[in-house]
């Protein structure tokens, strides 16, 4: 069965222009896991001041019910590892990018200060942790990124239990996923992807990332989602979208795309727009 890890409340509304009230992030998160969800990213301990959506973290953990799921938090140093220990989270996403120019921007390092941060996170974690390399397959401010430098990247972190490869700003194509995939797939860890759909090419790679051999494929309900450092990079693979394609092709997952659905319409309510997602609009059928 292949995990699928909903990003929507971190990543998805890191990027909205509104910030949601903790109890509502922490709702969110509930019903993600009440819909089956196996993982959901539920927070980032990062400077409210930078990414204001994401203040009040720990309530959200203390507020949310996470039922069978699995929750992580994402950290990108030392001060948010701190935070992050003192929470009952299950799981740590340290987060880096394959570039130097990202990494400044996002979390003012270099590419090797990035890796030896996230290797002493690793160190000092008791959950299980996960890495996501950001810019997998292009970055914003560098452009085309060499499949090698990201398996270079890869091969020099310890400590972690699975490597996600984040197409941050969209860029992504099938037969590149798939390859880079079965690449980092060699190292041990498990591998995932994280897909934007900004050029329409995410689901189509979720499918490349699968026949690579990913066992973790993150998604963000409703299409939520962007980069608040990356110039344009809108939203995420949907959720729903995701799971009724897997679904559709006998590939198990064990959410509820029914239960997604209304979630969808009841975050498009809070923020009242329509969602980049597909699926929770579109027609019911027979069964």
């Amino acid at each position: 069965m292949i995990t699928i890890c909903d990003v929507g409340p971190r990543d998805g509304l890191q990027n909205e222009p509104e910030s949601l009230a903790p109890e509502v992030r922490a709702e969110l998160v509930s019903r993600l896991a009440a819909a089956g969800v196996p993982r959901v990213e539920a927070v980032s301990f990062v400077r409210d001041d930078r990414v204001p959506q994401m203040a009040g973290a720990e309530e959200v953990v203390q507020q949310a019910e996470r039922g069978a799921a699995e929750l992580s938090g994402l950290v990108l140093n030392e001060r948010g590892w701190e935070r992050f220990a003192q929470t009952s989270l299950d799981r740590v996403n340290c987060t880096l990018a394959a570039t130097d120019t990202f990494n400044q921007r996002n979390g003012n390092a270099s590419l090797d200060e990035a890796i030896e941060r996230v290797r002493a996170i690793a160190a000092a974690a008791t959950v299980p942790v996960t890495v996501t390399v950001s810019c997998a397959w292009g970055c914003p401010f560098e452009g085309e990124v060499d499949p090698a430098v990201v398996a270079d990247v890869c091969e020099r972190i310890d400590g972690a239990d699975e490597l996600v490869l984040a197409d941050t700003i969209g860029v992504a194509t099938p037969k590149r996923v798939q390859r880079l995939v079965e690449r980092v797939s060699i190292l041990g860890p498990r591998v995932g992807a994280h897909l934007h759909n900004t050029r329409n090419t995410g689901y189509a790679s979720a499918w490349g990332a699968l026949e690579g051999g990913a066992s973790v494929l993150d998604a963000s309900i409703g299409g939520l989602g962007g980069c608040p450092f990356s110039p344009n990079a809108t939203g995420n693979v949907a959720t729903e979208d995701l799971v009724w394609q897997l679904e559709r092709e006998h590939v198990q997952t064990g959410v509820d795309v029914a239960a997604l659905v209304e979630i969808s319409r009841w975050v498009e309510s809070l923020l009242g727009r329509r969602l980049a997602g597909s699926v929770y609009r579109a027609a019911s059928w027979p069964a």
